[in-house]
C-alpha cells in the first residue's frame, strides 16, 4: 500500500536498534569510567577551596567587626574538634549574639601555626568551653595580634593543603595555594 504522499517506505517509523542503543550505552559506560578519577579529585578540591574561602571570608569579617564595634575580635581554631569561629573576645561582652562556629568536613584538618612571640606572651585569652586554643585577634585599630597565627594550614588528604598566611603588616591574611618555601613577607 502507498502512503498518501506517493511514498512506498514512508510509513515505517525512524528508530535506533536494540544494537546501537547497546553501542551507545556502551560508550557512555566507558567514559564515564575515565573521568570519574578526574571529577573525584575536582569534587574532594572543591571542598578544601571552599572551606579556606569561608576562613579568609571570616578574617575579613573579624576585623571590620573589631574595628566597628570597637572590642577586640577573635577567630578560634580547635583543631581537635575540627571546628573555628568568631566571637567578641571574653570579657568585653556577657553574650556574643553575632558570634559563630562553623565545623569542618570530615576530611579536612586544620592546623594554627603560632609565632615565637605567642610562647612568650603568658596573659592568652580563653575561649569559655575550648580552653587554650589557638586564635587570631583582631584589634580596635584595625591590626592583627601579635600572638595571631602566622599560618593556618587547611589539609585533605597527604597531598592537597592550602596556607591562609598573615601579612607582614599585620592588616591581613591571604590564601596561599602551595607551601611556600620563603618565611612571611
Amino acid at each position: 500500500m502507498m502512503s498518501p504522499t506517493g511514498n512506498p517506505g514512508a510509513d515505517r517509523r525512524a528508530a535506533f536498534t536494540l544494537v546501537e542503543l547497546l553501542l551507545v550505552m556502551a560508550m557512555l559506560v566507558i567514559v564515564m569510567g575515565v573521568s570519574f578519577p578526574m571529577l573525584k579529585g575536582f569534587f574532594r578540591g572543591r571542598s578544601i577551596d571552599s572551606e579556606a574561602r569561608r576562613l579568609l571570608s571570616l578574617t575579613r569579617y573579624g576585623q571590620s567587626r573589631a574595628v566597628s564595634e570597637g572590642m577586640p575580635v577573635v577567630l578560634w581554631i580547635d583543631a581537635r574538634n575540627k571546628s573555628y569561629g568568631l566571637q567578641i573576645q571574653t570579657g568585653y561582652v556577657d553574650q556574643d549574639s553575632k558570634s559563630v562556629t562553623y565545623t569542618l568536613d570530615s576530611t579536612l584538618e586544620i592546623e594554627a601555626q603560632l609565632p615565637l612571640i605567642a610562647n612568650a606572651v603568658r596573659s592568652k585569652p580563653v575561649i569559655p568551653g575550648l580552653g587554650d586554643v589557638p586564635m587570631i585577634r583582631f584589634m580596635p585599630d584595625g591590626f592583627i595580634g601579635e600572638s595571631s597565627p602566622d599560618r593556618i594550614v587547611l589539609r585533605q588528604g597527604e597531598e592537597t593543603a592550602i596556607w591562609i598566611i598573615g601579612n607582614s603588616n599585620r592588616l591581613e591574611y591571604a590564601i596561599q595555594p602551595h607551601n611556600p618555601s620563603i618565611a612571611r613577607r
